[in-house]
């Protein structure tokens, strides 16, 4: 029997462009004939009538599954909520806009064929916003140092994994999953293809300032202790300049008693380290915090309903 892929493609505010991403997929599929496929989509609590469209949708369809989510719990919630309902051998997850091009799915796919775990598109020239891609770039960042991902690794939120490697995914259930992070726990074989990145048809990127800075908090403690080290590593170093600035003014004014010690600069060193302690006993809250919410057993995200579920 041929292979079943299943598309996740999480919605938010594409009541306008997800028909097209599906006649996009139908339309490749159809060239793909060795695959069978379904598709499930998530709406991320969407304020305009982005469900009402996926409900219509489903109702023609019922190789097509619609999961509304009761409030908006991000992207990678929404792809572990879509991860629930696939029943598909390689699960195939990209965006709702147009964007990313799934008619050059078959890429990713021959390339999970050639053995390989998961596989990310990879964008030449990046059809985003200045803001976004700046974000992407520090997202990038924070991947490569905090969780090891490869250098040369190009992670996008187009990308296809095994069916093993989604069931992993689904063993974490506290409630704040990074699926680039789950996916560098489960595998090492991992590759890219080159794909086309389009520019945008209709309406503007769902990630704003606030939703991006949660995206990188969730990165820098959900997967690694290195925060907490960092700020250890700077508590000595801070430590240490104070002990040998005490120092140098000691011998300062043994050498020259009718120096003046200044306000200034002791009201600087004060609030520079005020200022350290700060920011690391921030970091401790963060993941006392998550700690804390983690044990009171959150939820990743909560169904509100979902259209031809299959059992």
């Amino acid at each position: 029997m041929s292979q079943l892929v299943s598309f996740v493609i999480p919605c938010y505010r594409s009541a306008e462009t997800i028909k097209k991403v599906i006649d996009e997929i139908d339309r490749t599929m159809e060239k793909l004939d060795q695959y069978r496929y379904e598709i499930v989509l998530v709406n991320d609590c969407s304020p305009d009538n982005t469900f009402e469209v996926i409900r219509g949708i489903c109702a023609k369809r019922k190789d097509i599954c619609g999961v509304n989510l009761a409030r908006n719990f991000g992207q990678h919630a929404a792809l572990m909520a879509g991860f629930h309902y696939v029943q598909g051998d390689v699960v195939v997850c990209l965006d709702d806009d147009g964007q990313t091009p799934a008619d050059e799915v078959g890429k990713l796919l021959s390339k999970i064929e050639e053995g390989y775990d998961a596989v990310y598109a990879r964008y030449e020239h990046k059809q985003h916003s200045a803001f976004r891609n700046f974000g992407s770039r520090v997202n990038e960042w924070m991947a490569r140092v905090m969780i090891g991902k490869p250098k040369e690794l190009y992670v996008s939120s187009y990308f296809a994994v095994k069916r093993f490697i989604v069931e992993e995914m689904l063993r974490y259930v506290n409630p704040y999953p990074y699926v680039i992070g789950l996916v560098l726990r489960a595998t090492n074989r991992i590759a890219n293809v080159d794909v086309n990145h389009r520019e945008r048809e209709t309406g503007s990127s769902g990630y704003t300032v606030g939703k991006l800075f949660a995206l990188w908090f969730n990165g820098f403690t959900a997967f690694s202790i290195k925060p907490l080290r960092m700020a250890m590593i700077m508590g000595v170093f801070v430590a240490m300049a104070g002990f040998l600035y005490g120092i140098y003014t000691v011998i300062k004014k043994l050498v020259n008693p009718d120096v003046v010690i200044g306000f200034s600069s002791l009201m600087s060193a004060i609030v520079f380290i005020g200022g350290m302690m700060m920011v690391m006993l921030g970091i401790i809250g963060e993941y006392i915090g998550r700690i804390y919410i983690s044990m009171n057993n959150s939820p990743q995200y909560v169904v509100r309903e979902c259209v031809n579920e299959r059992k």
